[in-house]
């Protein structure tokens, strides 16, 4: 460890720095270091430091980038969940990373995308959703009855570009549902671009958050990227805490939004069946089937009938009629534990 300057050796270098520096003294020793770790009863305390770019400031805390990383990877579940439905093919979203870079650095290290420009409302500003080419291409191939092969090309024709915007909206609602906890947004396609010079929703030194994922669709694997301006950001940052991120989720409900919900629910529509019953044809019978033959079932005439909803039995009645219409009455309900 170096030795310390000493009281008369720093007096005479502040003398030296106010008379100009002509007759003052030269120290000889070496200047006081930084250590990490110091010992004995006369070591000096350790100092901690962390490297800043100051051409790359930091605009959210770890805190904030934290609560981002929880929205986006709720926004995978579910945007996994609607593109398999969508697809009819398994579909894996993994939240790879998130930072903080400067705009031009995000489009720098980006080619053969897809950039759907999208607007946040009630945010300010653009955000900017990015797929793949090889991506696309294999979602737009398994819409279209396909395997789900990657093409080779850079371009989109006029028939691909609507089914990739559908693939977007429902995207688009993954990303609704993921900041709810945070903001209520309304997603909107502004403008879709198959090259990043037209892509411009920032200046170019601008601070933006970009989070990547991996993505796979059947056999393929490819990157999709967002990038949203911290301007954008900028109005919810105070809410991008752990602590009210939590305590958002563990809210109770109001008695607004049971309402709500139950008004939502109780207006659903479900398919209901009655199961009259059930026999066993052979092939041949089946096909010469004509009208006015009859054909026994499984069950007495004085028996319940199942009323099926969806595919559960829900209920037990007995059919009857009105005028000229058939109906139903519901007689007992079936317990499916």
């Amino acid at each position: 460890m170096s030795e310390i300057l000493s009281q008369a050796e720093i007096e005479a270098l502040l003398q030296s720095l106010q008379d100009g520096g002509g007759n003052a003294p030269v120290a000889t020793k070496e200047p006081p270091t930084i250590t990490s770790r110091s010992r004995g009863p006369k070591a000096r305390a350790s100092v901690a430091y962390e490297m800043y770019d100051f051409r790359r400031p930091d605009k959210l805390s770890k805190d904030q980038l934290r609560s981002l990383q929880m929205v986006h990877e709720t926004f995978s579940r579910h945007a996994a969940t609607g593109l398999s439905a969508y697809l009819r093919s398994p579909v894996q979203i993994d939240l790879v990373s998130i930072e903080q870079v400067p705009y031009e650095d995000y489009l720098r290290g980006i080619e053969n995308s897809v950039f759907t420009v999208m607007s946040l409302p009630p945010l300010t500003g653009q955000a900017v959703l990015e797929l793949e080419f090889g991506l696309v291409f294999s979602m737009v191939d398994r819409l279209l009855g396909g395997p789900g092969r990657s093409i080779p090309r850079n371009m989109l024709t006029d028939i691909e570009r609507p089914l990739v915007k559908q693939m977007i909206e429902r995207l688009f609602t993954a990303i609704k549902t993921a900041w709810e906890g945070v903001v209520i947004i309304n997603p909107n396609v502004d403008q879709m671009e198959t090259t990043s010079q037209f892509v411009q929703i920032a200046p170019p030194n601008d601070i933006v958050v970009t989070i990547l994922f991996e993505t796979r669709v059947g056999d393929v694997r490819g990157a999709m990227s967002m990038c949203v301006p911290y301007l954008v950001l900028k109005p919810v940052t105070a809410k991008l805490s752990a602590q009210k991120w939590f305590a958002a989720a563990n809210k109770k409900q109001s008695s607004a939004s049971r309402r709500l919900l139950s008004h939502q629910v109780m207006n659903t529509n479900v398919d209901c069946t009655v199961m009259l019953g059930q026999t066993r044809l052979n092939f041949r019978d089946f096909m010469g089937l004509k009208a006015g033959d009859v054909i026994p079932l499984n069950r007495d005439s004085n028996d319940d009938l199942e009323l099926w909803v969806s595919k559960t039995p829900k209920f037990l009645g007995k059919p009857a009629t009105v005028g000229k219409r058939m109906i139903f009455t519901v007689s007992d309900p079936i317990n499916n534990d």
